[in-house]
């Protein structure tokens, strides 16, 4: 199924049409304001799994990230903050970031790796965000990789749909996306580290 949304103004019938296709586990190709991605609830077991086979990678092996809404919901997910980290991702957020944050007990055992870290993203793009702030949950996310070996990315949201349908319940047309993904910041350490340099330019 392919739906058409606008980041300007989402639609509030769509929006339900897809917080419900999540409540009920499934699995969805939204636009961001990088790639588009492939996720679902992170709460539901059965289409975190589904999502791992897509990726061919076990969930606790993988680097997959989080969605969520504003910084506000960081510690349901994360180990407390200092000032610094929080001013830095004030300051860059939304945008097309990854930060690797050191996660809580709260992220489902399913998702947890040997090394007790979690992505989260705030991507500055409106549709994704309205469908995480209805579903009241961060929504799982990982990067959609092409099948053309020449380009890493698909960007046409009708050419993904055509290759991805029969693996997902729901593609989201939000436009044309970027072939370059976030930039990924490891704050787990003593210093701050840039993992993957993407789109976004970090301001310190």
């Amino acid at each position: 199924m392919l739906i058409k949304l606008y980041n300007t103004n989402p639609n509030q019938r769509e929006i339900d049409k897809v917080v419900k296709l999540l409540r009920d586990g499934g699995v969805i190709i939204y636009p961001t304001d990088t790639v588009y991605g492939l996720g679902c609830d992170i709460t539901k077991q059965r289409a975190v799994e589904r999502i791992a086979r897509i990726k061919g990678v076990k969930p606790d092996k993988s680097n997959f990230s989080f969605i969520v809404d504003d910084l506000s919901h960081l510690s349901d997910f994360t180990k407390p903050l200092n000032n610094n980290i929080y001013k830095l991702m004030k300051r860059n957020l939304p945008g097309p970031f990854t930060f690797i944050l050191e996660a809580n007990s709260n992220v489902p055992k399913l998702l947890k790796r040997k090394k007790k870290d979690v992505g989260i993203r705030i991507p500055d793009n409106n549709i994704i965000r309205a469908i995480v702030r209805e579903l009241g949950n961060p929504i799982l996310t990982t990067s959609i990789h092409s099948i053309d070996r020449i380009v890493e990315y698909d960007t046409d949201p009708e050419l993904i749909h055509e290759e991805m349908d029969h693996l997902v319940d729901l593609v989201i047309d939000g436009g044309y996306g970027n072939n370059i993904p976030s930039t990924v910041v490891d704050c787990t350490g003593s210093e701050l580290e840039i993992i993957r340099q993407g789109l976004g330019k970090l301001e310190l």
